[in-house]
């Protein structure tokens, strides 16, 4: 299996284009203390042929163009080397580049019922993607299964979802949050049976998260907030971590107090927003994940299991 993070940023990117806390401004004077990076997707193959994202951002053109294997081969004029897209959620930055791969052949979408619900009432993607190339829609299956190109294939992967924690995007009419809001991905190559775990938003760890935790070889976590009040500190709102669904790193109950005890899985913060000071390399924060043994993501990173 092979694993590219086209983008480890969240919703808004790093450097945010209205943003002018400490980290944005770095990133702008001195990229080599804080690199850029696009909003959060990551591209998974078994093959090298069949690519799957996780989540479609919009900055989908630029992370595409970046990473060859998506786009056309050899002498077509026309062609992507994505198969299909698995949701995580319904929020913004994990599905506005769907509308921009409205150019390409029907696409492929993996979920929930509740994200499926949200994105078409709350955006009309089925309504406005209709036009264009319109939408298979596909529930993700909670059991391990193949996970199959257009046609029925086999590509090399398995795959199941999980329910996380986690919250309605802000749009949606409905804000009560329901399990099927949020979910996470288990991929298993099938030649090695080793085992990647996708979990780019989540609210808090529970039992079924801790028992994908430990099953995992690689592990990308969200990494959103290093606290909990990051968002006032940097002065760049009021939300606490909590409120917008998402664990800190910090804290008794946040997430780096977990990840630290796993020192055999592989353990990649993903989904990391501008404020959060992991993204300076010289940070004590970025040096306490660190000395965890955990990396911070970089667009362009890439795994193989």
């Amino acid at each position: 299996m092979r694993v590219r993070i086209l983008g480890a940023a969240a919703g808004g990117a790093f450097p945010q284009w209205n943003c002018n806390c400490t980290n944005c401004r770095i990133a702008r004077t001195d990229p080599s203390r804080a690199k850029p990076r696009t909003q959060s997707s990551i591209a998974i193959s078994g093959d090298c042929i069949h690519w799957f994202l996780v989540n479609a951002s919009p900055d989908i053109r630029t992370q595409t163009e970046s990473f060859p294997e998506l786009l056309p081969q050899g002498d077509a004029i026309r062609g992507s080397g994505i198969a299909g897209v698995l949701l995580s959620n319904a929020d913004l930055d994990h599905t506005l580049g769907l509308f921009l791969l409205r150019e390409g052949p029907r696409l492929v979408v993996y979920a929930t019922d509740e994200v499926r619900q949200s994105l078409s009432e709350g955006l009309r993607m089925d309504a406005v993607l209709a036009s264009y190339c319109g939408i298979e829609w596909r529930v993700p299956s909670h059991d391990l299964s193949p996970l199959t190109s257009v046609d029925g294939a086999k590509t090399g992967l398995d795959y199941a979802a999980f329910p996380v924690p986690g919250k309605k995007p802000r749009y949606a009419a409905e804000k009560v949050s329901s399990q099927g809001d949020a979910v996470g991905y288990q991929f298993v190559d099938e030649k090695t049976g080793r085992k990647l775990v996708v979990i780019p938003d989540v609210a808090a760890i529970d039992d079924t998260i801790r028992k994908q935790l430990l099953d995992a070889d690689l592990l990308l976590f969200d990494g959103t907030f290093f606290d909990e009040s990051e968002m006032s500190t940097a002065g760049a709102g009021n939300a606490l971590a909590s409120d917008m669904g998402h664990i800190p790193i910090n804290g008794a109950d946040g997430s780096l107090s977990l990840l630290a005890t796993m020192p055999n899985v592989q353990r990649v913060y993903i989904h990391i927003n501008n404020t959060n000071p992991i993204l300076l390399q010289d940070s004590p924060q970025r040096a306490r994940v660190e000395a965890a043994g955990i990396v911070v993501a970089e667009d362009g990173m890439e795994f193989e299991l």
